[in-house]
């Protein structure tokens, strides 16, 4: 038997990807992956997005009243250009003052109430069709309704095709009833206001579909995070547990069994309970530990102890002959990165667990063995298959799969010809 210590490296995924694999459960119901469920996407998600999250970057720096500003400069500076224009034409300027401020100055509240603003802005510009006023190409109308399309949502608000059925009569029907030397022009400005609103409506629109699903996408992947970070969570304490818990279910029943009869023997038993339950609790305090974001007051922070790695091998096939199961280990592996060799170590962890569970006593061959940047792990063991625990759901397996596969290697697991059980494991990994 060989045992090497495994140096500290950072953990490597291999490249290699979609090996078939073969796992077969023994004695075990047939269980469900956890963690290739992903969460189905909600039909309605563009209608749930917040309307920080449709804002364009650099607008989200700027804030709501950075926003608000820059409309109210937007709108009197739209206000003076109508102005200005109006200086060239023969309109009043009683006429033309109000009418500039109604067209403009509303824009700066634009983005507090966009569909008053917008209905206010349109009312205006046409009135100035029917008036003849010149100078009011809709962009003002355009302008406003832009953060209707943007933020409204839509089976809440004004469906598309009411917003531009009623912009088109309105605009054209004043286009038809404006002063006859004006028709033709006016006619024209109508089109070209029917124009401007409807591309403001579907810029708007677009902008906010497109905006809504990189929302969604990145919440999406955030859950998937979240939801891959509890796979490994529960992964990592099932392993903790499960060996030292299947242990001590073992030393318990010996204990009770011999009490009367041969009471030192369950003295002994009691003590394999005592030591196992304690290295069981410390590994779960690191392991809990190392999961706080931050040391509780008075605390130095979090137990940041290596990661069980091949060298625990030998300590972990110790604990395995307390409950009745000979570990004949052999490792042949040197230099392995901590996140392969951490693997590996559940791999077996798991494996001989399963051994004390469903065939002790019997003998366990472990072998790893790793050369060409492969590592390969074979466990088999002699047992009869009798169960000497409750059996589990399944996970234990399903995690050493997962583990395997995580590297772009294959998993078997499944009951030997001449007898017994066997799990092979064999994946890549980089240096």
């Amino acid at each position: 038997m060989r045992s090497t210590v495994v140096r500290d490296g950072p953990p490597h995924i291999g490249t290699r990807s979609g090996i078939a694999r073969r796992t077969v459960l023994r004695d075990r119901p047939a269980a469900s992956d956890p963690g290739r469920t992903r969460p189905p996407r909600p039909s309605g998600y563009r209608r749930d997005v917040d309307e920080s999250e449709l804002r364009a970057p650099f607008l989200r720096r700027l804030g709501r009243r950075g926003l608000i500003g820059l409309d109210a400069a937007a709108g009197v500076v739209y206000t003076l250009a109508l102005l200005v224009l109006a200086g060239d034409t023969d309109v009043s300027v009683l006429l033309a003052v109000p009418f500039a401020a109604a067209t403009g100055l509303p824009l700066a509240a634009r983005r507090l109430w966009p569909v008053p603003v917008f209905a206010a802005v349109l009312t205006v510009s046409v009135a100035t069709l029917l008036l003849g006023l010149p100078w009011d190409f809709f962009a003002a109308a355009a302008f406003a309704l832009y953060p209707v399309a943007l933020t409204r949502r839509r089976r809440r608000w004004i469906p598309t095709p009411l917003i531009g059925t009623v912009s088109a009569l309105l605009i054209l029907g004043s286009a038809t009833l404006g002063p006859s030397n004006w028709q033709a022009e006016v006619i024209g400005k109508g089109l070209l206001g029917v124009a401007l609103l409807g591309a403001s409506w579907s810029l708007g629109r677009g902008v906010r579909e497109r905006r809504a699903h990189a929302a969604h996408s990145a919440r999406q992947l955030a859950d998937q995070a979240v939801s891959d970070e509890r796979l490994r969570i529960a992964r990592e304490l099932h392993d903790v547990v499960a060996h030292s818990m299947s242990l001590i279910a073992v030393k318990a029943g010996v204990a009770v069994h011999v009490a009367d009869a041969r009471p030192q023997e369950a003295v002994d038993a009691l003590r394999v309970i005592e030591t196992t339950s304690r290295g069981s609790l410390a590994e779960m305090r690191h392991l809990l530990g190392v999961l706080r974001s931050e040391p509780a007051s008075g605390d130095d922070g979090p137990d940041l102890a290596p990661s069980p790695g091949l060298a625990d091998l030998a300590g972990l096939a110790e604990r395995a002959a307390m409950a009745g199961v000979h570990v004949d280990l052999h490792v042949d592996a040197v230099d392995l990165p901590e996140g392969v060799a951490l693997s590996a170590y559940r791999i077996v962890q798991e494996a001989v667990t399963n051994v004390v569970k469903h065939a002790a006593p019997a003998r366990c061959r472990v072998r790893v063995e790793a050369a060409g940047h492969r590592v390969r792990i074979d466990v088999t063991d002699d047992g009869p298959g009798v169960r000497v625990l409750p059996g589990g759901d399944g996970h234990g397996l399903i995690g050493m799969r997962e583990r395997v596969t995580m590297y772009g290697g294959h998993f078997t697991a499944g009951p030997r010809p001449e007898g017994g059980f066997a799990v092979s494991a064999a994946f890549p990994y980089e240096p």
